[in-house]
Order: C-alpha cells, then sequence, then structure tokens
C-alpha cells in the first residue's frame, strides 16, 4: 500500500476516527520523538516535543517502544506520564531478567572475532540484542558490508537494518509488533496507533490489521507496511499537535 501523508486534509477524518476510539497511542524514540544525532548517547527530545507527548499522555493510554536498554529509555522520558515502556525492541520491560541472555554473548564473541578493526565500529550489546553502528566509520559502506558478512549465518539471530546500524534480535523472541500489541491488551485497547521511522519499526506496523491499528512511518525512503506517513521528524511534533486537540480537555 503507498503511503499517505497522515496530515493531509484528506486524511484527517481517520485521525479524528483512531482519536475518539479506545486507542493506545504509541512511539518510537529515535528518529521518532528525538532527531537522530550522530552520537546515540546525545539523543534528546526537543523541548516542545516533550511538552507536546505529556499532554497526548495525559489524554491517551501512551506508550513509548524502543530498541534502547529499557533504563536508557526511562531516563530519557522521565516525567512524562506514560501508560508503558518497552526497551531492548519489546525484551525489556518492567520487571524483566536483568541477566544478559546467553545468546547475546554468543553473538559479540563471534562478532569480536569476525569484524575487521574499523575506526568507528561500535558492537553495543544489550540484554536481548546487539547493535553494531558503523555511524562512525569513514568508509561505511566498507564497514556495513563487513558487518553483514559477519552476521550473515549467527545462530538463532534476526538481521533488522537500522539507521546506520545492523541490529541482532533472536530469531524467536519479542519484538516492536509483539510489545505493541501486548501494551495494547495490557491497558485494555481496542485499537492502536503506532508511529516509527525505521525497518524495526515494521513489525508494529504488521502487528494487526488496518481496521485495528494506524500505522505511521517517518521519512519518505524505502518500502514500509506502513498505512501512512510523516515527511520528516519535525513533523512528529504536528501530529502530537493534531493528537491533543482531537482530544483536548474542556
Amino acid at each position: 500500500m503507498g503511503r499517505r501523508l497522515i496530515l493531509g486534509p484528506r486524511h484527517a477524518s481517520r485521525l479524528a476516527r483512531v482519536a475518539a476510539a479506545n486507542v493506545l497511542v504509541a512511539f518510537d524514540f529515535d528518529g521518532t520523538l528525538a532527531p537522530i544525532v550522530p552520537e546515540p548517547a546525545d539523543a534528546r527530545m526537543r523541548p516542545a516535543t516533550r511538552r507536546l507527548l505529556a499532554a497526548v499522555a495525559r489524554r491517551y493510554p501512551c506508550a513509548v517502544l524502543s530498541g534502547r536498554p529499557l533504563d536508557d529509555l526511562a531516563r530519557r522520558l522521565r516525567g512524562v506520564p506514560l501508560s508503558h515502556l518497552a526497551g531492548d525492541h519489546g525484551s525489556e520491560r518492567p520487571g524483566t531478567s536483568r541477566t544478559t541472555s546467553p545468546h547475546v554473548e554468543r553473538w559479540v564473541a563471534r562478532l569480536r572475532g569476525r569484524l575487521p578493526a574499523m575506526s568507528g565500529l561500535i558492537i553495543e550489546p544489550k540484554r536481548y540484542s546487539v547493535t553494531v553502528h558503523y555511524r562512525r566509520v569513514r568508509d561505511r559502506a566498507r564497514a556495513l558490508a563487513a558487518v553483514e558478512a559477519a552476521v550473515r549465518d549467527l545462530p538463532d539471530a534476526r538481521v533488522i537494518r537500522g539507521a546506520l546500524a545492523i541490529n541482532l534480535l533472536h530469531s524467536a523472541g519479542p519484538h516492536k509488533g509483539s510489545a505493541l500489541q501486548q501494551a495494547r491488551r495490557a491497558l485494555a485497547c481496542e485499537t492502536a496507533l503506532y508511529v516509527g521511522d525505521d525497518d524495526t519499526d515494521e513489525d508494529a506496523f504488521r502487528s494487526a490489521a488496518p481496521d485495528g491499528l494506524l500505522s505511521i512511518r517517518v521519512g519518505t525512503q524505502g518500502a514500509s507496511a506502513a498505512q501512512y506517513r510523516l515527511r520528516s521528524q519535525a513533523d512528529v511534533d504536528r501530529l502530537l499537535t493534531a493528537l491533543v486537540r482531537l482530544r483536548s480537555r474542556t
């Protein structure tokens, strides 16, 4: 399905219907709520985005699902009255095990033995997944080829491209799609709206039929299962503003 601009006047009625429903409103973090930056540790929401997200979270059940570790994500969203938070692509929720999974340790050991020494190539192990970042490598094409070769036959690994990164999830483990639907059920919502910006969000975009999910991808590049799109990350503030306006308190 070709992606249409959700903020266009032709689709205002669809957004209004979803806002009036018993809906979970959910977002990715990097590239969606926060701009992509050269150093992932420096990612922050703009002050206006934080204020608008808090206003949305006071009006709707609201969730953030991210590839970041849960503790890191929680720090960045402190003070926002969210209903649900999930890190590590949906594998980490409050109360989940704090122990690093054995498959992560195996993958990291293999990658360290296979990847060439390249300045700026970073292996980031999390509790349930691994991300290999190549944003800071001078020759990104060479780095991507090296990473793809290194991850090609890792046991039980599902490979998903991100923003100048390669993500490794367990092939039988949770993902953002299962996390979105788990949050929807836990919060007793009948439908969901989800906004994300890269291939790690495609599981969420595919997690329900169109009548049970309004899916929006940020950016215009690449094929996507999302029904709608926003032109850029800056337009997330416009979407948040529309959601606040559609459920304004009297």
